[in-house]
């Protein structure tokens, strides 16, 4: 496992545990990309804008900030919260693939229980392909391929591809630079 910054060895286990919480629990996964879309909110906020019971929305406020990714802000009453950058990459035993866990990903992660489409996608490839298939949205989304090339690559169905890049486009949009001056109909007949 590598790490984007210079940390101990110790904070590096604790993030990716942290990180892991966030991948398995849609719902913490859903807070922490709340908190890293507004930048900061109170926990009513939180309560009110994801639709979480008082003591739901404390407790996993509580446990994200003894993970490390959501910090305190606003110490007084009523306290804010904010989400730290995550940029935690993974490598595989062998070293032949690499992994990037981001703000973007948790974000895709916490829409598992309010997307269909995304969450029979985690099911059938796992967070590991949800992360390739974001990718390849992010590459799609700036007109440089095409479902039918992502569905060749990951031998997977032209459809099953073009229901995840759909699945996906909001998600890449929210967090990632995408020059709207080119129209989809543009960029699928250039990558056809």
């Amino acid at each position: 496992m590598s790490r984007t910054s210079n940390r101990a060895n110790g904070d590096i286990v604790r993030d990716f545990l942290s990180v892991a919480d966030l991948l398995e629990e849609p719902q913490l996964a859903q807070l922490y990309a709340y908190l890293a879309r507004e930048d900061e909110a109170t926990v009513q906020e939180l309560i009110n804008e994801l639709d979480l019971a008082q003591g739901t929305a404390y407790s996993y406020v509580n446990r994200l900030v003894d993970a490390g990714v959501v910090e305190v802000t606003h110490d007084e009453q009523p306290r804010r919260y904010a989400a730290r950058e995550i940029d935690l990459t993974v490598a595989t035993a062998g070293g032949d693939r690499k992994y990037t866990i981001t703000p973007a990903l948790i974000d895709a992660v916490g829409r598992r229980e309010t997307n269909g489409d995304i969450d029979t996608y985690i099911d059938r490839h796992g967070v590991a392909g949800l992360t390739t298939a974001l990718i390849y949205a992010v590459a799609r989304e700036r007109g440089e391929v095409t479902h039918r090339l992502m569905a060749e690559d990951l031998d997977i169905s032209p459809l099953a591809a073009e229901i995840i890049l759909q699945a996906l486009r909001s998600v890449v949009h929210e967090h990632y630079e995408i020059r709207e001056d080119v129209s989809l109909d543009t960029k699928e007949r250039v990558n056809e």
